[in-house]
């Protein structure tokens, strides 16, 4: 998610519905206290009482090796009133576990309770301290010792992704490891991994016995996915249609614009339309249509056409919908 889930996106996807809280993408601690501007440039919510402008609390996300460190700036950053903070060891991004960040300290269930402990010293008792494991790193020896430490160093909860940090992303995910840990565990758990749809949700709940969920790729390809989780059995396209969907990619549109280099910002766009592709159909063709196109000049109008015809078939959605419901009038 790292580059696209950021304050933009996030502020996006909780106006759509469904989300009780987000979890930042990482802000790297290494052997400084960061200033305040290097916390609210990554959460720009910390400036609105720590929620995205829906509502939804933000809860900002440190990584780093370093528990002295990782407690000076968690102490700084609790001075910004966030709505909890929380320290990733999922990470399994190469270059970040070449710096001894992520998912590599699973190998250390010492180091992990020692920077959970340091953490929550520092913070006030009535932020929550938080974490995201995977696994394991190479396999899932010391998975019950990580996540023990963990708890006993003073987390509020754990998030768990099903996989180690070796297996990525790759098929199958491995949801009935959750379950062990959640039988030696008696802090809340959240799962995490290859929740797609509202079947995958249920099937997660059910072979986890967690009732808590964490949504990251799955509600980037579908925006409505979480109301649709809420729901049961909705599709998430028919809580969220095409059309509805067109004037948040506009606002997503006008954000980048706004924020990010002229170079880079249809890039930023196609990333996002690549992964709706996987929901969407009219995303397909749109990604289609703009792939070779880097003008944002170019994109904008694109965007324009996009929102014409999306409006155009909204209008003709509604009156199909009223005809219907003429036909049905008594004579």
């Amino acid at each position: 998610m790292e580059g696209l889930l950021d304050h933009g996106l996030r502020d996006i996807l909780t106006r759509v519905g469904g989300v009780d809280r987000c979890v930042s993408e990482f802000i790297r601690i290494t052997d400084q206290l960061l200033p305040v501007r290097s916390f609210t440039r990554v959460v720009p919510e910390l400036l609105r009482g720590g929620c995205t402008r829906a509502g939804v609390p933000v809860r900002p996300q440190l990584l780093g090796s370093d528990p002295v460190c990782l407690a000076e700036n968690a102490a700084r950053l609790a001075e910004l009133r966030p709505a909890g903070i929380d320290l990733n060891f999922g990470c399994p991004a190469k270059t970040v576990n070449r710096h001894r960040g992520g998912a590599v300290l699973l190998d250390e269930p010492e180091l992990l309770y020692a920077i959970v402990g340091a953490v929550r010293r520092v913070v006030p008792g009535a932020v929550p301290v938080s974490a995201k494991m995977r696994l394991g790193n190479q396999d899932s020896a010391r998975m019950l010792d990580c996540a023990r430490a963990i708890e006993s160093a003073g987390a509020s909860e754990l998030t768990v992704h099903a996989r180690t940090r070796a297996q990525a992303y790759r098929p199958p995910v491995h949801w009935e490891r959750i379950a062990e840990i959640r039988a030696q565990l008696r802090l809340p758990l959240i799962a995490n991994g290859d929740i797609f749809s509202p079947a995958d949700a249920r099937r997660c709940r059910a072979v986890t016995g967690c009732d808590s969920l964490m949504l990251g790729r799955g509600m980037v390809r579908s925006p409505g996915l979480a109301l649709a989780v809420r729901a049961g059995d909705a599709d998430p396209r028919a809580l969220l249609p095409w059309p509805r969907l067109v004037p948040l990619l506009q606002d997503f549109w006008e954000d980048v614009c706004a924020r990010v280099e002229r170079r880079h910002r249809a890039g930023r766009l196609k990333q996002w339309l690549g992964s709706l592709r996987q929901t969407y159909p009219e995303a397909e063709a749109a990604f289609e249509h703009l792939r070779l196109v880097h003008d944002p000049d170019l994109v904008a109008q694109a965007l324009a056409q996009l929102a014409a015809q999306a409006g155009a078939s909204a209008a003709n959605a509604q009156t199909s919908d009223i005809l219907k419901k003429i036909d049905f009038l008594p004579a």
